[in-house]
């Protein structure tokens, strides 16, 4: 199995400084593709977050886009400013079958948690927090010093599964850790300095405040009984504000099945009934809520929900090895089923929690989700399709546009008018406040109408605010309480003191009653049914080969460790001889067929970040899969050697260039002089050749080495175009990153 390994900070910090401006692109996302804020500065999309303020409500869900720096790097680049990190577990030595996502019609997936080692992940997240704060000092994206001081991120961690794993000594010292990391970021700061050479990036002012929130992911066997347990040590012994990930079995088996087969036509998806039986219940949910509702309130933290994970069912693909019997759904069909159980939620427990989502988002519903009062709204399967994380500043395009539509300037205004439900949710939260008879049952008689008649022009005035007749709601209400609640009589001191209260409940009903009326449609929506969703992408029917493709550039974007690449390979024709080794050790030269290079590009894999997903293999128009055919380079020796059963090539630089390379199971070794003088050896045969021109000079048998053996003459021709192309000048990426300076002779 392909392990992910980190990749080192001085590699990363090469690429952020020289690859916009050798390429304009960074980690291989054009720069003209990343987010940027409207130049016009007449909306905002700021949302409040547990405590924090988020420039943008958007971000990746805990998946394949947030464990590696590079992936929350991208995540950022394209606007994402809420980042929930990959779920992390005392278990971290998980073998995960290959491959294991299939975003081919909707989402599919047999991979549950993080593939680092709890240690490299707390290295990982630390090391994608430094580089942000480097990137906002180096602004590869021209945005401006006072933009990119609004850029920083919020991290939220995400958590499993079961309460004795959390209380490890391990466990327990991560979550603490994650919470203060400003002793690991000094640890990195020397190692900024090497590779950039700059005291102002290596002493870039960092929060230590990584993480304030942790969200508890209930799936993959979490048990009912423990959920709340694990909350309250969270809340009260970790000191960190809490969000609950539920599943959409609370929804129950009959109706998930019913709407997903029945309504959405998706019959070829069963859920998996045992999943059902395992999981909390509808009302056991809710009780859950309320009781660490208050807790959280008591001891100063913020409790939340998130709607909803993955669902569970019956593996029916032959994409996925057989020995995995469940995949976990999302995409399209997850959105409708999410949904509704927002929807339910809301209309049984309120308003008071802070409610967010996951579940089939993408640029086209991103806004509607926004406008439904859910932060953050997280995305993943959306960004595996082509175009990768260059599609997520579509959602906040989109998200602009919308505000505008409506004439809204913020979040709370498009919540309050994107589906005109505003009025109706000032009278319903206006309804509640006159309900609370305690509110009013201290006043005597004619100050109690004193004060519902004030209540009563407090409504009229949000009535018009929210129909964008005046001001801002907020600013609407201030103008009455200084107009009309001056005075110190009970009734206005009263009703002054609860406008903050009506003002968030008008926006909570809003929201409410918005994610109702989207629920209904969504589940009437043909685009999250089985008729939109059931083509997969085109296969042409040609094999895919490691040297030349269609050259579509798919398998570089939809990659979210970023492993794919392309290189420069300058097009040319060379006379290649194979060499025959006799069983007297001697050695002939054999002609061969004529080695081209029809195309200017080629594409390669970076194997560090690469876990064999198989996602590029997908979208590739060809059969074979990128991350199999192409050429695969490992980041180390040690990285090579731990993957035997892989192909590949290491190189390193010293005395000249070293390339260690397997081919076919067999190890070749290759040294390029700085003179230009190539020497390749496979162990029985060493052959020299010119490595600027690629002409073979001579060759001579290993030892007392005999035959038969013939040693390809492609061979070291293949090697020649991969390494002159991967440490091109002119261009950065992960191979010439780990080796600055270093060149192929020419």
């Amino acid at each position: 199995m392909a392990e992910l390994r980190p990749i080192p900070i001085e590699h990363l910090l090469r690429r952020l400084l020289e690859e916009p401006r050798a390429q304009q692109s960074l980690f291989d996302l054009p720069l003209r593709k990343c987010w940027r804020p409207d130049p016009k500065g007449d909306v905002d999309l700021s949302v409040a977050v547990h405590g924090r303020r988020a420039e943008t409500p958007v971000g990746p869900a805990a998946g394949p886009h947030a464990q590696l720096a590079q992936n929350v790097l991208l995540a950022w680049l394209g606007g994402a400013r809420i980042i929930e990190l990959k779920t992390v577990q005392i278990l971290d030595e998980l073998k995960i079958a290959r491959p294991c996502i299939d975003a081919a019609t909707v989402g599919l997936n047999v991979e549950w948690s993080q593939e680092l080692r709890l240690d490299e992940s707390l290295r990982e997240y630390v090391t994608a927090w430094l580089l942000l704060a480097v990137a906002r000092a180096l602004d590869p994206l021209g945005i401006g010093e006072r933009a990119c001081a609004a850029s920083s991120p919020v991290f939220e961690l995400s958590v499993g599964y079961d309460l004795k794993g959390l209380q490890s000594p391990r466990m327990r010292a991560y979550l603490e850790a994650v919470k203060d990391v400003g002793k690991l970021v000094d640890d990195l700061r020397p190692r900024v300095r090497a590779a950039t050479g700059s005291d102002r990036l290596a002493d870039v002012e960092v929060d230590p405040r990584m993480v304030s929130c942790v969200t508890l992911s209930t799936f993959h066997g979490c048990p009912p009984g423990e959920i709340e347990k694990i909350a309250l040590y969270l809340l009260g012994e970790i000191g960190v504000d809490v969000i609950v990930k539920f599943n959409p079995t609370l929804l129950g088996f009959e109706e998930v099945t019913h709407v997903l087969r029945e309504r959405m036509g998706y019959r070829d998806l069963s859920p998996r009934e045992a999943a059902f039986a395992t999981d909390l219940e509808w009302q056991d949910a809710l009780a859950l809520g309320h009781r660490l509702e208050s807790y959280a309130n008591k001891h100063g933290r913020h409790f939340g929900v998130k709607m909803t994970n993955t669902l569970v069912v019956e593996n029916h693909k032959k994409f996925f090895p057989a020995s995995e019997k469940d995949m976990y759904l999302s995409g399209p069909p997850l959105h409708v089923l999410a949904l509704r159980c927002a929807d339910r939620w809301r209309a049984a427990f309120g308003t008071s929690v802070p409610l967010s989502f996951s579940g089939g988002i993408d640029q086209h519903n991103a806004a509607d989700a926004v406008a439904c009062d859910l932060v953050p709204v997280t995305t993943c399967t959306d960004l595996l399709r082509p175009g990768g994380y260059g599609r997520l500043p579509r959602y906040l395009d989109n998200l602009t546009t919308a505000m505008r539509d409506v004439g809204a300037r913020d979040r709370e205004e498009l919540i309050l008018r994107r589906f005109g439900h505003g009025p109706e949710a000032v009278r319903v939260a206006c309804a509640s406040l006159r309900e609370e008879g305690e509110r009013l049952s201290a006043l005597d008689g004619r100050s109690r109408q004193s004060a519902e008649a004030l209540f009563a022009e407090a409504e009229v005035v949000a009535v018009e605010a929210v129909k964008g007749r005046t001001s801002t709601l907020a600013a609407a209400l201030e103008h009455f309480a200084k107009s009309r609640l001056s005075g110190k009589d009970a009734a206005a001191t009263l009703v002054r003191a609860n406008l903050s209260a009506l003002r968030e409940s008008i926006v909570s009903a809003a929201g409410a009653l918005n994610t109702h009326e989207l629920s209904e449609r969504a589940l009437g929506d043909p685009r999250y049914a089985a008729g939109k969703n059931s083509k997969p992408p085109r296969k042409v029917g040609t094999a895919l080969v490691l040297l030349d493709c269609l050259s579509c550039d798919k398998c570089v974007p939809v990659c979210p460790n970023d492993a794919n690449f392309m290189i420069a390979t300058p097009l040319e024709e060379i006379a290649c001889e194979d060499l025959l080794l006799d069983g007297d050790g001697k050695i002939s030269r054999a002609p061969a067929a004529l080695f081209r290079f029809g195309k200017p590009e080629q594409w390669a894999n970076f194997a560090d970040a690469c876990n064999e997903c198989g996602n590029c293999d997908v979208f590739c128009p060809e059969d074979g899969g990128p991350y199999i055919m192409k050429a695969r380079w490992f980041g180390s020796q040690a990285s090579m050697d731990a993957s035997p059963a892989l192909d590949g090539l290491h190189v390193t630089a010293g005395d000249g260039i070293r390339v260690s390379a397997r081919v076919g199971g067999v190890a070749l070794a290759l040294l390029v002089a700085p003179s230009g003088e190539a020497i390749l050896e496979d162990g029985r045969v060493r052959a020299r050749y010119d490595a600027v021109n690629g002409n073979l000079l001579d060759a001579t048998p290993i030892g007392d080495a005999r035959g038969p053996h013939t040693l390809r003459g492609s061979l070291f021709l293949t090697l020649r175009a991969l390494c002159r192309g991967a440490l091109d000048p002119a261009r950065v990426n992960p191979v010439s990153a780990a080796l600055p300076g270093v060149r192929w002779p020419s």
